[in-house]
């Protein structure tokens, strides 16, 4: 299979950028990475869920809202009746076990792009796009949501380094220059 080119490979430039200074957010693209979705007809919740935690290495699947990591990657659930399995691109890629009467398994490793946000003011950020509120009281270390982002569907999580954004490949640009213009004013480090 043919390797993948990220479709902000044109535009991303390494660097401090904006207001001088401490800088506030950092944006690193994540690349190589492996997406499966697991989805679960109504009645094979059940059996579904233990597939994607047994591929991901992981005792349980997450509910609604939370992510887990396993030993073979992070596990989130996005949707009532759908996991997201996140698998590093040096992994062997997990063959899935599930019947066709309990669910599918959709590959989906090219269709998305993933940010990971930090600093302090990587909340307030996002913010500025996203109808959630992201304190870590509220959006703690293992939170993940579906949202809107200048209308295109995105999935957010925090996990330990920080937040993290995956969106589709077809809005990367758009999402791109939105969020680094307008990082600029806390001070920006692409990495």
């Amino acid at each position: 299979m043919a390797k993948a080119i990220s479709p902000l490979q044109p535009i991303r430039r390494a660097g401090q950028f904006g207001a001088p200074g401490k800088p506030g957010v950092t944006i690193k693209e994540v690349t190589g990475f492996g997406l499966l979705q697991f989805s679960a007809w109504g009645a094979s919740l059940a059996q579904t869920g233990a597939e994607a935690a047994r591929l991901a290495g992981c005792s349980l699947a997450p509910a609604p809202g939370h992510v887990v990591s396993g030993s073979n990657g992070v596990l989130m659930r996005v949707e009532p009746l759908k996991w997201w399995l996140l698998t590093s691109a040096a992994a062997p890629r997990p063959e899935p076990e599930l019947a066709a009467e309990n669910g599918a398994v959709l590959d989906m490793q090219d269709a998305r792009c993933w940010l990971r946000i930090t600093g302090d003011k990587a909340e307030t950020l996002l913010n500025h796009f996203l109808p959630l509120n992201l304190r870590p009281s509220v959006f703690a270390d293992g939170a993940v949501a579906t949202t809107a982002f200048h209308h295109v569907g995105v999935t957010l999580w925090r996990d330990a380094d920080g937040l993290n954004l995956l969106f589709p490949r077809s809005s990367a640009l758009s999402l791109w220059q939105l969020l680094s213009e307008s990082a600029h004013q806390y001070g920006l480090v692409e990495e």
